[in-house]
């Protein structure tokens, strides 16, 4: 199906983290959608629906975790990739019990995170095409 969008939210109260994130998207060909806080992001009643979430563990509200959370509580099933500046064995622990589709360092290469998205996101199927 070309000319299908793919949203990616990414949740960062960090701004160059933000802008980062949106220029490897937009470079793989995702459209990024990004919010300073999980508060912002509950906030905005026109979101659209997203494919993949990218969220910070440490924002300076509800956390990464909580958000992932309060998110699944109504039956919200968008992959979650973690992202973090303090790796913290407890926390990765607990959001791998969750089941998030990945937990990254922020140091480490965004190629690792992408192909973490590429793998949650729903590929559409291949259509044939008939030859005389």
């Amino acid at each position: 199906m070309a000319g299908d969008i793919i949203r990616v939210t990414v949740v960062d109260d960090d701004d160059s983290i933000c802008r980062s994130f949106s220029r490897l998207l937009r470079m793989a060909g995702f459209q990024p959608v990004c919010y300073a806080s999980a508060e912002a992001l509950l906030e905005d009643t026109r979101r659209p629906r997203f494919d993949c979430l990218v969220l910070d563990i440490q924002l300076g509200g509800m956390s990464g975790l909580d958000l992932s959370q309060r998110l699944a509580a109504v039956r919200d099933s968008t992959p979650v990739i973690f992202i973090t500046a303090h790796d913290d064995p407890e926390v990765r622990a607990e959001a791998l019990a969750r089941g998030c589709a990945g937990y990254f360092r922020k140091n480490e290469p965004g190629e690792r995170v992408l192909e973490a998205i590429r793998r949650v996101i729903p590929q559409p199927p291949l259509t044939s095409v008939h030859r005389p």
